[in-house]
C-alpha cells in the first residue's frame, strides 16, 4: 500500500483570516461569498488545504495500482487571475450546468471564473452538489 504523498494536504491554517487577506478586498469579498455557498451546499467546515485552498469534506481513494491518499471533496482557490473551483470529479458530464453558469473556463477538474458577477451563483450551488454526489458514487465522502 503504497501512500500517494500528496504535496496538497490539510493545514492548520484558519480559512476565514486567509480569506479576508485575499487582495483586492472586492475579491476577498468574492472569496467570502464562495465560502458561504460551500458550506451552505456542503455543510462542511472548510479546512485549508495547502496555503490556498479550501477544501470542504475529504475523501480517502485507492487505486488498482495500489497508491492512495485523501483529497478534498470540493473547494476552490482564489487565485490572482481567477478562482479556482474543484467542484467536478472528471468522472460525469456537467454540459447541462456549464451552459447555464456564465462566463467561466474549465480544465480537467477545475472550473475558472474571474468574478462571481460573471455567474450565476444558484446555477454554481447546482454544480457543487452535483459534483459532490458524483464523487460520493466512487468513493466515501466525509467531514475532514
Amino acid at each position: 500500500m503504497s501512500r500517494s504523498g500528496n504535496k496538497t494536504v490539510p493545514t492548520d491554517q484558519n480559512v476565514t483570516d486567509y480569506l479576508e487577506a485575499v487582495e483586492p478586498a472586492a475579491r476577498a469579498e468574492d472569496a467570502l461569498r464562495l465560502d458561504a455557498l460551500f458550506r451552505k451546499v456542503t455543510g462542511f467546515v472548510p479546512v485549508m488545504w495547502g496555503p490556498s485552498i479550501i477544501g470542504y469534506g475529504r475523501y480517502d481513494y485507492r487505486y488498482k495500482s495500489g497508491r492512495e491518499g485523501s483529497f478534498l471533496a470540493t473547494g476552490f482557490s482564489p487565485r490572482k487571475t481567477a478562482f479556482s473551483i474543484y467542484i467536478m470529479p472528471g468522472y460525469a458530464d456537467f454540459t447541462d450546468f456549464l451552459s447555464r453558469l456564465g462566463k467561466h473556463k474549465t480544465g480537467k477538474s477545475c472550473l475558472y471564473v474571474n468574478k462571481l458577477s460573471d455567474i450565476d451563483e444558484s446555477v454554481l450551488a447546482e454544480l457543487i452538489r452535483a459534483g459532490l454526489d458524483d464523487l460520493a458514487k466512487r468513493w466515501l465522502v466525509k467531514p475532514d
